[in-house]
């Protein structure tokens, strides 16, 4: 008789009066051996003592089983990282609502068919990033924040750098910005140390 991996499994709730008896019991269920939990914790925390304590328990060619996949995280991105770092370990994942299966050679297609989406969608917000850049240099605008600095506040801070010696920190906290975006602006007249 084939002794199936060991099962540990994960549940969470975004709010302290959501009960999490549904995810716990359908682990059971699924045949895991023990369950972690976060009660009140958003999926976009990355600290979450429940996935830690989840993620310690489990040890290669055990698999980590959720109820739902948003259990686990929201961003796609997350959940690619996540499941690779467990395929890393030498561990599967499982998704019980979905039907979602690394541990089968459906599961592991489906994997890659959404990392290969992850990596799609990366590169088109990268492209179109870049296009918008193009635009912007193409308008003769440049990309990026605002200065917080006018080529005339610039001018009189390297004036009193070069000639007066006054302390960039100094000269910083009279213009209202930070050391870095002042020190940042004086190296085009290579004044910041």
């Amino acid at each position: 008789m084939k002794a199936f991996p060991t099962r540990i499994g994960y549940a969470r709730v975004s709010t302290g009066d959501q009960d999490l008896a549904l995810q716990i019991e359908a682990l059971k269920q699924a045949g895991c051996a023990q369950s972690f939990a976060d009660q009140g914790v958003s999926g976009a925390a990355c600290e979450r003592d429940g996935l830690r304590d989840a993620l310690a328990a489990l040890e290669p060619g055990h698999v980590l089983v959720v109820w739902k996949l948003d259990r686990l995280g929201r961003s796609l991105r997350f959940l690619l990282d996540f499941i690779e770092g467990l395929h890393a370990r030498g561990c599967g994942f499982v998704s019980l609502t979905e039907g979602f299966d690394t541990t089968t050679n459906t599961g592991k297609l489906v994997f890659h068919i959404l990392a290969a989406i992850g990596e799609f969608e990366r590169g088109l917000i990268s492209e179109r990033t870049r296009a918008g850049m193009q635009a912007a240099r193409l308008q003769g605008r440049k990309a990026g924040r605002p200065s917080r600095l006018t080529e005339q506040q610039i001018t009189e801070a390297q004036r009193l750098v070069s000639t007066e010696r006054r302390p960039i920190a100094d000269l910083a906290r009279d213009l209202d910005v930070s050391y870095d975006t002042l020190r940042r602006n004086l190296r085009r007249f290579d004044l910041a140390a």
